[in-house]
């Protein structure tokens, strides 16, 4: 709880200015940017009214809301060490901080686009393999500065956004949906967050970042 708390009361407000790691880490909590709808990935405890009937995932423009941190830890039967680098090509799954259910993709179709649909599934953070995603980036490692993509392992597509848009009562919420193509509404930056310090794990190593604030 004093990790969530943190997070939700500071995260809008301290960075770390080019200190510590500048990479992506297993147990960091970050907030994904999809830059060209300028939308954060979201979800909040509100569900579908088709297709699945699991809480919804969307990106809403808001900046300051903690329904958008997502925790990021290792596949279903393999763990991810706190401050381990999350090298490109690793599997990894998102938690949805405030409701503990994962980022999920399943062969329903979403509801405005008919396209893949996109949900956050299970309990206290145990699903299935639905949860697994493939880091597509450059290079070795996911750079925090970097555009990145998520493909899921069970189907294959990618995690991107439409320009389609929802009404009551998640009004002007973007859908999120699973690509068959990848393309630039399938791009994410990690924006705010609490980073951990592959190199000392402890208390003080959890550093606040902003990429828009450097």
């Amino acid at each position: 709880m004093r990790l969530q708390a943190i997070i939700w009361m500071f995260s809008m407000f301290f960075c770390a200015q080019g200190r510590g790691t500048q990479h992506v880490t297993c147990g960091s909590v970050v907030k994904l940017l999809n830059p060209y709808y300028k939308v954060r990935l979201h979800s909040h405890d509100v569900k579908y009214g088709s297709g699945s009937g699991q809480q919804s995932v969307t990106g809403t423009p808001q900046q300051e809301d903690h329904n958008s941190n997502w925790l990021l830890k290792g596949p279903v039967k393999k763990t991810c060490p706190r401050g381990e680098l999350i090298k490109c090509g690793q599997v990894v799954r998102l938690e949805h901080l405030p409701t503990k259910r994962n980022l999920h993709s399943h062969q329903f179709s979403s509801p405005l686009s008919d396209k893949q649909e996109i949900s956050a599934f299970g309990e206290d953070g145990e699903g299935d393999s639905g949860d697994e995603w493939m880091v597509m980036c450059d290079g070795e490692e996911w750079g925090r500065d970097e555009s990145i993509m998520l493909r899921h392992v069970d189907t294959e597509v990618y995690l991107g956004v439409t320009g389609q848009q929802y009404g009551r009562p998640i009004h002007g919420q973007n859908e999120v949906v699973g690509l068959t193509r990848s393309g630039v509404q399938a791009r994410w930056q990690t924006m705010e967050g609490v980073f951990i310090n592959p190199s000392e794990f402890s208390d003080d190593s959890r550093l606040f970042h902003d990429p828009s604030e450097l």
